[in-house]
This record gives structure tokens, sequence and C-alpha cells, in this order.
């Protein structure tokens, strides 16, 4: 929210430097994230917080007067303005189109009060785009010297308008420097969803006089005309009240629709906001400043509507395909749960959000139904949602605004449509609350607050810092019962009120003045997690065996999810999923059923940045109970492996690109690292994964997941280019279950091992896993390495046959083997190989 300082100080007095204000407003929890200057000098200590900003030289910016406009000799596009800077009157040449309609006039029976900057001042270029700053020099223009210049907003850092130099108010002083007389400072603040009661100026007010100790003030409202009462002249009819708590209707006669005061087109701007006319603009102001956003109405329009009769407003949800178009000329079809603000002829505006185009106010507007009104967040939100359609209103109503602001908000918007446009305003509103809002009282001791806090403070001190935010305090002995203010939502009752009202009393304290201590509760008893230490264990071994740790989104979209999922185009039917009933997007609109399928998300969007990817994630997936509102959540583990088999180096200038057996070792590695019991992996299908390139893990009879490369027609559907794509999703709850707690390890032997190679030639169909299990098991305990370091196929060793050679390691824990010994293990393993596979030995 951008606050503009002068603004601010309508309400509350503010003696403190730029910074210093920035940085107690930070440390209760108004976050000031910038701070742009419009005119102000460079105060001190800027470094500690971002300030920016163009500086106007009090001798060179001034106040001037204009009076007269007269045509350029050489130019048609050109005006030249004798003008009066306070100490000289001096002709000023200037393109400015909103002086066109005084040329030739002669002296003008209003001088026009403008910023002028002399020569040599530094202003913004309004030739070009963005912000560039330039020093004003004399220069000849189309014959005539030019040295100084009458300015537009952008020129002076205001805002981006350069199509017109500023008009100031009839008031405004000459020859005082502009710095004097508008300069100001706008800061950024980024307000959180629970404290959007300070999306206001008087918000963020209030807070600052709580936190100075100053008091606050409510500026006088300009003087107004009243008219006729407003009874039988309007009325309301609220059909639910859930959704519609509080409506309140004001009206005023004859308006002129208009440029409003050029001091609150400035401050609309400084705000973020453009002027429009002076009745809309009216809205605009009164909703930055109360927090209350409010809705002017066409009151000719809607008497029309209504066949001449008083209109009667109606709040309702819309009705099966019916139809608005809304202020910024869309027509939107609407939802059956979407509130509405009608009339007996049909809709008006989307409640909360945006007015409609049919009712809204033009310059042929003379008098005009202005509402306030408060509607359910969740409602709001979920229209402005599904609309995809945001708004200044929507932000604030989303968030919660208190009923008691809707009476107030209009009583003075209405004050000053008449001061800026005229007319007359009704007496009296009207005013429909069925369901009024109950602010709850909280009671907190002095050893709650001590107890949460650490500070000991008396029950007086704490109503007194209550007080300060416009709680109503009663204090008994050592309790304060504190009464909610009637602009807050955000205090809850019982034990969450007492939580909200310790922030409230930590923010006034001070954050950086509690104590630091230590708990004084007992800590609980430390039990050991071993699930959730053995997910941590395997992360640490994923790290270590070179993969990188992702965290995607759990909400996902069943299209999305259908790139892996589907086996072949058109025969993807999408399971069932559990939706949610508000998503914040369409491609976010269900909880994710795997966990692959994001991985191959994130792997796909850096495939482009990076010649190797190696990803790892550890999350939980949603599968629907029949029956039961709650999912099923279990833990799955996916990788992605694609690129180089490593990157690139002084002395490896070209590596391999990672196939299937780079995965296969990785899963290898993380079983023997978390020692699994009985793993192995073996040849499997998958109707995503290329069919002879896939393969499963199993520990014993129990398959833990599958692994292999990406099928071409599943890979054709992501954008990862000619290089394999390897991936594997097993079940992290299953895995990380077999995870012992405990293992055995042996010391590292102190004699040495006797080492041989063999060589057999086995069926082609005979796995090398089992040829592996056949010697292990012929081994016995003093074969304690098994490598396989060769496969050999030709017609040396006949057709349909394949020669595996292994590297073997004897070894005896309390002797050196013998020659005699190493033989009879060797023999062993090769009768073994012989019986069990018909395997013979390679010569």
């Amino acid at each position: 929210m951008k606050v503009p300082l002068s603004w601010l100080k309508d309400f509350v007095e503010i003696d403190l430097s730029l910074p210093e204000l920035a940085y107690r407003l930070t440390m209760a929890g108004l976050e000031v994230e910038e701070i742009r200057l419009v005119g102000l000098p460079m105060p001190e200590g800027a470094h500690e917080f971002k300030i920016e900003g163009l500086s106007w030289d009090p001798d060179k910016i001034v106040v001037a007067q204009i009076e007269e406009v007269m045509p350029h000799p050489n130019a048609d596009r050109l005006v030249l303005c004798r003008l009066n800077d306070g100490r000289e009157t001096l002709t000023v040449l200037t393109g400015a189109p909103n002086l066109f309609p005084y040329k030739g006039q002669g002296p003008l029976p209003r001088p026009l009060k403008v910023a002028y900057a002399r020569e040599g001042a530094r202003i913004y270029d309004g030739h070009q785009p963005g912000f560039v700053l330039t020093t004003l020099k004399r220069a000849k223009i189309r014959g005539i010297e030019s040295f100084s210049m009458v300015c537009s907003e952008k020129e002076l850092g205001i805002s981006e308008e350069h199509e017109g130099i500023i008009i100031l108010d009839e008031e405004a002083p000459v020859g005082m420097p502009l710095v004097d007389y508008m300069g100001d400072a706008v800061l950024e603040i980024a307000i959180l969803p629970n404290m959007i009661r300070n999306a206001s100026i008087l918000g963020v007010a209030r807070e600052l006089a709580a936190l100075t100790g100053k008091p606050l003030r409510q500026p006088p409202l300009p003087p107004f005309e009243r008219g006729a009462s407003i009874e039988g002249r309007a009325a309301i009819q609220i059909t639910d009240p859930e959704l519609n708590p509080r409506f309140v209707l004001g009206l005023i006669e004859g308006v002129t629709p208009r440029p409003s005061p050029y001091w609150v087109q400035r401050r609309l701007r400084l705000a973020g906001m453009r002027p429009i006319n002076s009745v809309v603009d009216a809205t605009n102001y009164v909703m930055l400043m109360l927090g209350e956003p409010l809705h002017a109405f066409d009151y000719d329009v809607l008497t029309a509507r209504a066949g001449g009769k008083p209109p009667t407003i109606i709040t309702r949800t819309a009705r099966e395909g019916e139809r608005l178009t809304t202020l910024d000329g869309v027509e939107r079809v609407l939802e059956p749960y979407m509130i509405l603000v009608t009339d007996t002829a049909g809709p008006l505006s989307l409640a909360g959000i945006m007015g409609g185009l049919e009712s809204e106010v033009t310059e042929n507007t003379h008098n005009v139904l202005l509402e306030g009104a408060t509607w359910n967040p969740v409602n709001v939100r979920r229209t402005a949602s599904a609309l995809r359609l945001s708004s200044e209103a929507a932000y604030r109503f989303v968030r919660g605004v208190h009923p008691a602001l809707a009476p107030e908000a209009v009583r003075v918007c209405l004050a000053y449509m008449a001061a800026w446009s005229g007319g007359r305003v009704a007496e009296g509103l009207v005013d429909a609350y069925p369901k009024p809002q109950v602010d709850p009282e909280v009671t907190l001791s002095e050893a709650e607050v001590q107890r949460w806090l650490g500070i000991s403070l008396r029950a007086e001190e704490v109503a007194d810092l209550l007080r300060r935010l416009e709680f109503t305090c009663r204090v008994e002995g050592e309790t304060v019962v504190a009464r909610v203010p009637p602009h807050r939502l955000d205090i809850g009752e019982g034990v969450i009120g007492k939580a909200d009202l310790i922030e409230e009393i930590a923010r006034l304290y001070g954050y950086d003045r509690l104590p630091e201590t230590l708990p004084a509760d007992p800590l609980p008893w430390q039990r050991n997690q071993p699930l959730l230490e053995a997910e941590e264990a395997l992360r640490d071994v994923l790290a270590g065996l070179g993969l990188q740790e992702v965290v995607t989104y759990r909400l996902t979209s069943p299209e999305r999810e259908a790139r892996w999922l589907a086996p072949a185009e058109g025969e993807y039917l999408p399971p069932d999923y559990v939706r949610l009933a508000n998503p914040i997007a369409p491609e976010r609109s269900v909880m994710r059923r795997s966990l692959l399928a994001a991985v191959l998300e994130v792997a796909e969007r850096n495939a482009r940045l990076t010649e190797r990817l190696a990803f790892f994630e550890i999350g939980p997936i949603f599968l629907p109970l029949a029956g039961q509102d709650l999912p099923e959540e279990p833990l799955r583990l996916a990788l992605v492996l694609s690129g180089m088999r490593h990157l690139p180096a002084w002395d490896r200038a070209e590596p391999p690109l990672a196939d299937f057996f780079d995965l296969k070792g990785i899963l290898e590695g993380m079983a023997e690292a978390l020692h699994v019991p009985q793993w192995r992996i073996e040849p499997a299908s998958h109707p995503g994964l290329h069919p002879g390139k896939c393969a499963a893990l199993y520990s014993g009879e129990r398959e833990l997941g599958y692994l292999g490369e990406l099928h071409p027609l599943v890979k054709a559907r992501y954008d990862f280019g000619p290089v394999p794509v390897l991936v594997a999703e097993l079940d992290a709850t299953a895995l990380l279950s077999l995870v012992p707690e405990r293992f055995e390890v042996q010391g590292v032997p102190v004699y040495p091992p006797v080492i041989e190679d063999i060589a057999v030639v086995v069926d082609e169909a005979v796995p090398a896993a089992q040829v592996e299990a056949v010697i292990r098991q012929a081994g016995g305990k003093l074969l304690t390495r098994v490598r396989l370091f060769d496969v050999f196929r030709g017609e040396q060793i006949g057709v349909g046959k394949k020669s595996l050679a292994y590297n073997l390691t004897y070894q005896a824990p309390d002797h050196t083997l013998t020659d005699a010994e190493a033989a009879q293990i060797r023999q062993k393993i090769i009768r073994r190989l012989e019986q069990t596979l018909g395997a013979r030995l390679r010569g």
C-alpha cells in the first residue's frame, strides 16, 4: 500500500525522520519496503531503507502564476505564457495541451497557479520513457529562447502523467518553494492479511499514534448543503445476511462531475490510483482514507429501471446463466454462488469487487446513490478468483472489513462529493444491518503476559497499551478485560483472543525491547522418531550420491499428470483425485497422485539451463478413500537423471551421457547405505518406461518401486531434447520401514586377502545377479567380495552364450589363507555353477 506522508499528517503529528518513521512502523508489523521522495530532501540515515526520488531545489522550483497565454509566432503546437514567479514577470514557452483553451484570450480573469522550474533546475525529462534526470539549460526553440519551464507531474516525479502541466489550486502562494507547498514522501508498506485494518491512511495513522503516544485526530469535513430526507427514496432487501451482513445507502442530488481539486488528484496518484472525476474520486479517496470500499450508482438510472419509482436495492446470489457487464467493459457469466447487488430489473454490480457499466457515474450524472456494505470474505475471494478479476475493493473485502465502517464512510464520502461536485446531501441513511457484528471481550492477566512475553507489566500498564489501539479496557485486580474496537475483525475469543492481545502488547511494547529468556516450562521428553530419522538419512544418502533435492507443489491438474501417467495418447482416463472446492488456478485444481510427474516438470524447466540433471524429492501423494473425507497420504521417492554422467572438466572434456546403469547404481548405493535387507533389482515392465530398460527394486518378495528410461512416446510430451531421461519412483513409506535402527558392522581385517579372477560361460538368458548369488552361496563366509568386471559375447564361446568375468576376494578374519584353502573355495564355486546353472569355466 502506498501511503503519502502529507496525508498521514492529517491524522497524527509526525516529528520523526523518515528512516526512524519507517523503522518504527516496520518493527510494529507494517513493513516499509520502500520510500519514494516527491520533492523532499534526502534524509540522514537513508542508507538503512530503500529511499529514492527527486528532491526539488527550493530556489529553482517554485509556485508561479500564468497571467496570459499567447500564441507562438512560429509554431501552432506551442504557446507562450506570461508568468510571475514571485520575483519577476517573464515569458515561458510550453506545449502543454491543457493551456491551449486559454490561448489568445488576453489577460486571464483568474491566474493559473503552476509548478515552475527555473534555469538550472534538476527535473525528469517528460519526453523520455521512465524517469531520466535532466538539467534545464538555455536553448532556442522555433526562434524563441527558452531557459525555464512549467512542469507536469512526470517532470517532478509525482506520477507518469505528462500530457499537461500541473494546475495548482487557487490558494497556492506565488513564489513559495514548491517543496514547502506540496513536497511529500510515499511509504510503500506491505500489509499482511491479518492486518488489513491498516490498509488505509487512518489505519496506518492509528498505529503510528499508538506507537508514538501522539493523539489521533480526525480532519474536519468540508461544509456542505443538506437536502430532503432519504426516507422513502430508496430501499434495501438483503436475502442472505451470512453473505451480506450490512448494507448502507446515502443520497446526494444536484452534483456536477468535474475534475477534483488538484490536491485530491495528487494524493490519489501518489497512492497509486487514477483520478477520474470529482464523484468517483470521492469514493476512492474515502476508501483509501478509511479502508471502506464504496460504490456510486447513478440514481436516475436506477429510478428509470424501477419504472420511475424509488429503487429497491437487492443483494442476492446470481441466477443460472445470469450475465453482467462490469465497469471494465467485459461481459461476465455469473455462477449461482456469486453474490450480487441488484434491483428489480437485474444485476447492478459484483458485490465487493466491481460495479456494473449500466449504472456507472458519468459526466451526465446529477444524482448519486452511494453504497457502503460488508460482504462475506470467502464468497468475494471465490468470485474474484473464478472471474480472474481483482480490484482495490476486493483486496480489502477478501481480508475482512468491519461492518461499523460502512455508515461512517458513506457520510464522509457524501460530504466530499458535495464539496467537490456541488449538490445537496439527503438527510439520513438507509441502513440494513440484519447480522450485527459482536465485538469480543477478552480477559488477560498479568501472569499470562509474564509467561508469554517474559516481561513484568502491571494490569494498568497493559490496559494503557491496549487503549492506545482504541480497545476499551477495565482493570479488575491483576486482570484486564478488553473490548475489541469496532474496526477490527482479527481479534478472536478465549485462548485465541489472549494470544492476539499478547501480540498487540508485544508490538507496542517493542519486539526489540523483549528480553531474551529461557523457557520457564519444562521441555517435553525427547522421543526417537525412527521413520523421520530414516527419512533424513535417505536425504543425506541421495545428496551424497550426487543428487539435488527439489520441493514441488502438491497441487496440480489431471492434464499435467497425464503427460506421465497416460500410457498413450487418447488412452488416459483420469483417476479419482482429491479436488479443491475453490482452486487458486485451473492448473492447481487437484492434489497430486504422482510425485514423479511433479519432479519431471521441474527437470523439464531446467533441461535447457544445465548439462546435467540429477533431482530427487521425498513427499506425499494423495489418494482418495471411498467413504472417507480425508485421503491416504503415502510417502513417495522420485528421482530424475538426465544429461551428462558428470560435468565437463579440463581433464575430461566429453563425458558420456547418463544411462540406465547410472540410475541403477544410485539405487544400489542407496539400498546399501540404508542397509535395506535382501534388496535386489530385477527386470520389469512399465507403460511409461522404455521396454528392455526398465526394472523394479525389491526387498525380499516386496516390490518397492520401479526405475528405468522414459518411454519415447512419454518423453515426446516433454521438452527434454535428444538425451535419455532416467526416472524412478519408490514407495518411500515401505522403503523407510525396512531401514533397521541398528545393523552389524565388522572390524577391518588384519590378515591379507587372496584376490583372483574367474570367467564363466552361461546361457544368454541367465541374469548376472543369479550367477553372483550362486557364487556367494558357494563361497561362504570366506568370500568377502564379488565384482563383475567384464561381459563378453562372440563366436569363440558359441551362439546364445555370454561370458561373465568376476573379481573374487577371499579373506579370513583370524588367519592368512593358504593357496590350498583358496583353491578349495574356487573349486567349490565352479562345481556349484556347473550344477546349478550349467556354466562352464572359460579357457
